[in-house]
């Protein structure tokens, strides 16, 4: 039997981090510590190393970006980062994706849906379909200056003619299936290309991959469209 998965829930509201972990507990899922603001989901993570951190975006002290920033920089055995936000695309949510989130919640999400993202993220997978990624990048990727974790350095010229045209098209939303249809090759063999991509440019899952497909210039909102 696998071990459960250690959650931090990190919000200014005591309401919220109660239900959250009420929810989570209920199906098994172990959370280990709560933070009221940015400062403490930092202690609290370097503390419980837990695998997945609900860090509301807004908070007292350090907001949840900032804390992002410091739980994820230089920390490969960081856990994965979920954004919770009142508001659909908030402003924050592609600065956030870009320092390394693995996607984000709204905070009324139902509790079915909070139990399948954390264990969807747990498994290395990204929260965010592409196309969700690709309205905030479109909508930020020009106008908000690069966050100091960017995915911007990532070298592009590590990957094969193949895998950058993956990555092209993975950019625009394309699914693993669309993947396959497009290219004619298997879903087996398109994640595989997936994969190495994510390998060779260092990224946690397919939200980098979007954002950096951006933030390097090798597909922009114009040609995505």
């Amino acid at each position: 039997m696998s071990a459960p998965v250690r959650v931090v829930v990190a919000d200014d509201q005591a309401l919220v981090r109660t239900g959250f972990r009420l929810i989570l507990m209920a199906d098994g899922i172990d959370v280990v510590a709560e933070a009221a603001n940015g400062e403490e989901a930092v202690e609290v993570v370097l503390r419980t190393r837990p695998d997945i951190v609900l860090m509301d975006i807004r908070m007292p002290e350090l907001d949840g970006l900032e804390a992002t920033r410091r739980i994820l920089t230089g920390a490969p055995d960081a856990p994965r980062v979920i954004m919770l936000t009142t508001f659909d695309l908030d402003d924050l949510v592609y600065a956030a994706l870009a320092a390394g989130a693995s996607g984000f919640l709204l905070k009324d999400v139902t509790p079915e849906h909070l139990v399948t993202a954390v264990r969807l993220v747990r498994t290395g997978d990204a929260l965010l379909a592409p196309a969700i990624t690709r309205r905030l990048v479109e909508r930020h990727a020009h106008t908000t200056p690069p966050a100091p974790n960017t995915t911007a350095h990532r070298d592009l010229q590590t990957l094969t003619p193949r895998e950058l045209e993956v990555l092209q098209l993975l950019a625009q939303g394309l699914s693993n299936a669309e993947l396959a249809e497009r290219l004619y090759l298997s879903e087996t063999t398109v994640k595989t290309h997936v994969g190495r991509i994510l390998a060779k440019l260092q990224l946690r899952d397919r939200v980098q991959a979007v954002v950096t497909a951006y933030e390097t210039g090798l597909v922009s909102p114009k040609t995505a469209g």
